[in-house]
């Protein structure tokens, strides 16, 4: 389900030497639903990563990820994230739920 509020993220970076042999093992396997092309700028600002996303089919938009600290909790991170979004002008209404895929498949929303 699509939600406005931030979500915790647990995830395994692992390296691979062949990755288009990788996408066609799992698109085999796993079937693809579709393809998100984008163009990514990335800028930290202190424990957050700021994602500058341009994809096609539906504009721009801001991505942030706190990076957690170990003895933070999740809405300690929240909070970091509020408030680079008040520095940075965005509000609660500029938010959009779902992942860009589930935006393409259901027609989009393009953004500035």
């Amino acid at each position: 389900p699509s939600s406005l509020s931030p979500k915790l993220s647990r995830f395994t970076v692992s390296p691979t030497d062949d990755p288009g042999g990788l996408v066609a093992a799992l698109s085999q396997a796993l079937g693809e639903q579709g393809v998100v092309k984008k163009e990514r700028h990335l800028y930290v600002v202190g424990q957050t990563r700021v994602h500058v996303d341009q994809v096609e089919g539906l504009g721009g938009f801001v991505e942030l990820e706190v990076v957690l600290e170990e003895q933070q909790s999740p809405q300690e991170g929240e909070a970091v994230a509020w408030q680079l979004m008040s520095k940075l002008g965005i509000e609660e209404k500029d938010l959009v739920g779902g992942a860009y895929l589930d935006l393409l498949l259901a027609g989009g929303e393009p953004h500035l």
